[in-house]
């Protein structure tokens, strides 16, 4: 997974997207660009990729900043967020299959308290972070959470713990 910060309007930011409604998986979920490894892959590499096939982003490895926490989702898979660095991007241009609509999100905006609810499917909290009128949700949220505040408050934040909603298990 792709955690891209870009420079829109000389403001720092992240870059995430809709996903296309049409998806059988996570259709209209905000998420950051990624999906599984090629074989030959490691996360660096997939990231990279993801980014370019799903924005239209081409950025290599000296562009790679660092790596945040693996997240392990409810299905067992393994997400590890990358940390590139974009600046000004330019234009995107979405791939219509899989992305609706990419943002350019100030990480003022994103730097928030998220909100953790209780759910009784689990004993864990569900993450989750406001965003352009709605919320973003686990794994998303709680990756851009410990970036933000890694990045925005210079502290340490551990979100393997933290819960996504039961409609995202699947």
């Amino acid at each position: 997974m792709a955690v891209c910060v870009t420079c829109a309007d000389d403001v720092p930011a992240l870059l995430v997207t809709r996903r296309a409604a049409g998806l059988r998986a996570h259709a209209g979920q905000w998420a950051l660009p990624g999906g599984r490894l090629d074989p030959g892959e490691g996360a660096v590499e997939a990231a990279l990729r993801e980014l370019a096939e799903e924005v239209g982003l081409l950025r290599g490895p000296e562009d790679v900043l660092g790596l945040l926490d693996d997240y392990v989702t409810r299905s067992g898979y393994v997400m590890t967020p990358v940390v590139v660095w974009a600046g000004a991007t330019g234009e995107l241009a979405p791939a219509e299959a899989e992305v609706a609509a990419a943002y350019q999100v100030p990480l003022a905006d994103l730097d928030v308290d998220p909100q953790l609810v209780s759910i009784p499917e689990s004993d864990a909290p569900v993450i989750r972070l406001p965003l352009l009128g709605g919320w973003v949700h686990a794994p998303t949220a709680a990756v851009v959470h410990q970036f933000c505040r890694l990045v925005c408050r210079g502290e340490t934040t551990r979100v393997a713990h933290l819960e996504a909603p039961v409609f995202a298990w699947r």
